[in-house]
């Protein structure tokens, strides 16, 4: 007998998620690990985490990099988690893991956190607290979206056509109105870096490849690590290298237009 579309839709999320590369499924269990954390009542980890415009000091730069694992609440943390995994996931099998590691807990989340306290503080004189990971949600989406306008540039719409380097900016403001109590201008920071990110604005940042092979070797990562992602496993090679015209546009940011969540604000 035949299986039913249900038995094989569960076959197939298993075997993504088994096949998941090693910094996503940190991640992941990070952003639960977060959620159970602030369950108790003795320390209120939202606090002590979100990344919040007065509170930054010397002491508190670690706010730069708790605050895309801290949620509001466990619907907040499932939506963000169904919309970073399969963009986290691609971005993991293009640049490696170690790669991933000293990105995302280096530029390509303290950049777009000081272009956000900088907006707030500076700009517009207030105070208002994000948290959660739709900040790398939409930056992994502003590079997704350079790449697949290099492999497809346009998409139509009846007699019109659109850039498709444009549809996070879509997303960015349906995402204002649909959830007004979003960070639209945490997302913006993050888009923003993702699309410097995608142009390769930022490369200068990435770590050498020389000294990351060292590291593996040294270590023997790829041996110890189960799911670990080495550099010569790279699909398309270092930032700014874009895929070739001859392998499809799988991971356009329409993919997750459905999945995309929202940075809750604390505060006014």
């Amino acid at each position: 007998m035949p299986p039913n579309i249900t038995t094989l839709n569960t076959t197939r999320a298993r075997t993504y998620v088994f096949r998941l590369p090693l910094f996503t499924r940190v991640v992941i269990l990070a952003i639960v690990g977060f959620w159970l954390a602030g369950l108790q009542s003795i320390v209120d980890i939202q606090q002590w985490g979100a990344l919040i415009p007065d509170e930054m000091g010397l002491a508190t730069l670690y706010r730069m990099n708790t605050f895309p694992f801290i949620h509001l609440n466990i619907f907040h943390a499932i939506m963000n988690i169904l919309a970073l995994t399969p963009l986290m996931e691609r971005f993991e099998a293009e640049y490696g893991t170690l790669n991933c590691l000293a990105l995302f807990f280096g530029p390509l989340t303290t950049i777009p956190a000081l272009l956000y306290v900088g907006l707030e503080k500076f700009v517009f004189g207030n105070n208002v607290a994000v948290m959660g990971a739709s900040m790398w949600v939409f930056l992994l989406l502003g590079v997704e979206a350079v790449k697949t306008y290099k492999v497809n540039p346009n998409f139509v719409i009846g007699t019109y056509s659109i850039p498709t380097w444009t549809t996070p900016i879509g997303l960015l403001f349906a995402m204002a109105v649909l959830v007004p109590s979003s960070s639209f201008w945490g997302h913006a920071a993050g888009l923003v870096v993702g699309y410097g990110a995608g142009l390769g604005y930022v490369k200068f940042l990435a770590p050498p490849e020389k000294i990351l092979r060292w590291i593996e070797g040294k270590l023997n990562l790829l041996g110890r690590l189960p799911h670990y992602v080495s550099i010569d496993q790279k699909t398309y090679g270092r930032f700014g290298v874009l895929p070739s015209n001859n392998i499809p546009a799988t991971g356009s940011p329409g993919v997750a237009l459905g999945l995309v969540g929202s940075n809750q604000r604390l505060g006014p």
